[in-house]
């Protein structure tokens, strides 16, 4: 993924990751902008083998544990996807407010295009045991219950803590590592 200072040397195991909106603009607060996510994390499980073992959507970052047959490429395809789409559903929706803001806080670097959707890499944490995927997990779906957003992880409509508390979440997720 770029400039990323972090590296995958293990392609095909769990990984913690996290992806910030630029700028940490607040990007998934409509239904819709969160609906191309979801949709995007389904289409990979079927074309990529992506296993999702946890996630959340906040309004300007996402974090999930995920591996797939390649999580680089599994990810590189997640953001270009998102990112078009989400710059598609801002222009149809007319937001200008946002779509300045991803233009203003761009990096230089990117001179093919107008616009950065997500900030570079997505830092990628190599799940090396269960005690850390257990932790990771409990991180992911109690980010919601620390900012205040909800008194308990559950109540989070897009996060798989509900996956955990047996009742039917947006995502499929693995709960077996």
């Amino acid at each position: 993924m770029g400039r990323s200072r972090y590296k995958i040397h293990e392609p095909a195991h769990p990984y913690f990751i996290s992806c910030t909106v630029l700028h940490w603009l607040p990007l998934f607060t409509r239904k819709e902008s969160v609906d191309i996510v979801i949709e995007t994390l389904r289409f990979l499980q079927k074309r990529d083998h992506l296993k999702l073992y946890a996630y959340v959507i906040l309004e300007n970052h996402l974090h999930m544990v995920a591996q797939s047959d390649d999580i680089e490429k599994s990810m590189k395809a997640f953001k270009q996807y998102t990112a078009k789409e989400l710059l598609g559903l801002l222009k149809k929706e007319n937001v200008k407010t946002i779509l300045d803001q991803l233009s203003f806080y761009k990096k230089a670097h990117h001179k093919t295009t107008s616009y950065q959707v997500w900030e570079e890499g997505y830092q990628p944490k190599l799940i090396q045991s269960d005690a850390m995927m257990i932790n990771k997990i409990n991180y992911i779906h109690n980010n919601p219950v620390k900012r205040g957003y909800v008194d308990e992880a559950m109540h989070w409509r897009y996060s798989s803590a509900r996956d955990y508390e047996n009742m039917k979440g947006l995502i499929d997720i693995e709960r077996v590592w």
